[in-house]
């Protein structure tokens, strides 16, 4: 086979392209775009010989079908799949370390706190770090206890979290080198492994944000960061409605540093600190 062959076999047509951006807003309603037919094919280019195509366009018209469960996993995950850092911006940690547990301290119920689409781990395991260290400094804070909850909607992501071992690569983005060395240990094939003590303070759970996730209960900080850029205007609606109903009175939702929930919900309060902004749940 030419190599001129394969890269035309890589290539996605024009409708499979349309066809599959509408089965993906409809699946997790991620928006791609009209130029995104290569990100498309870098992630799905994987599969087709994984499950036996010749060509993406028999892959996508498959998936459409419905008729293939393992492999519309896999899709979604190779869709859903992105890179994320430890102690992304700092400031959200910053704020749940000299503010936010401040306020939440000396509850007899547990302090839940939910990552939202939290991918490989980072973000939920950086915020336990946070509360573990907290909890050195004032380890009667919490009488109640604190449920971290990461989820995603990738099944492979979650195993991966749930195994919590990382590469040399993952680990140098964003991880101090004192909390690399307070709470990881080596592990096999030159990756670490974080510690018990931190492992056992997240538990993770498959959630679609196009579906209800009422059954996670209630939460005191919620942190859906990066992710409603991905999202229609309406899809972000929908779901900054469930947030907001799923959060406590006195609730505290923390977004990424691009996103805004203007014109999208009037459930928030803005609240403007030196280093960023956080939402509390209206009263």
């Amino acid at each position: 086979m030419s190599d001129k062959k394969v890269v035309q076999n890589r290539e996605i047509k024009s409708k499979d392209y349309g066809l599959f951006c509408n089965y993906l807003e409809k699946q997790c309603g991620i928006v791609l775009g009209e130029n995104k037919q290569y990100l498309v094919q870098s992630r799905l280019w994987p599969l087709v010989g994984k499950f036996g195509f010749d060509n993406l366009g028999s892959l996508i018209n498959k998936v459409i079908s419905g008729h293939a469960r393992q492999l519309n996993t896999a899709v979604i995950d190779a869709m859903t799949t992105n890179e994320t850092l430890w102690f992304r911006d700092v400031y959200p940690y910053e704020l749940l370390a000299d503010k936010l547990l401040d306020q939440l301290a000396g509850r007899r119920t547990p302090v839940r706190i939910w990552s939202a689409a939290c991918s490989s781990g980072q973000e939920p395991y950086s915020i336990a770090m946070v509360v573990k260290e907290y909890l050195t400094r004032k380890p009667n804070a919490f009488p109640g206890g604190v449920q971290i909850i990461g989820t995603d909607i990738s099944v492979d992501m979650l195993e991966r979290c749930k195994n919590a071992t990382y590469d040399n690569l993952s680990l140098a983005r964003g991880l101090p080198a004192e909390r690399k060395k307070k709470f990881f240990q080596a592990a096999d094939n030159n990756s670490m492994q974080l510690i018990p003590a931190i492992r056992n303070m997240v538990s993770f759970k498959p959630i679609n944000l196009l579906d209800p996730y009422s059954s996670l209960g209630k939460f005191d900080l919620v942190f859906c960061r990066n992710v409603l850029i991905y999202f229609s205007g309406d899809i972000k609606s929908k779901i900054l409605q469930k947030i907001a109903a799923g959060l406590q009175k006195d609730g505290i939702l923390i977004l990424g540093a691009s996103e805004s929930i203007s014109g999208l919900s009037d459930k928030f309060d803005l609240n403007r600190i030196e280093r960023g902004i956080f939402y509390t749940k209206k009263q």
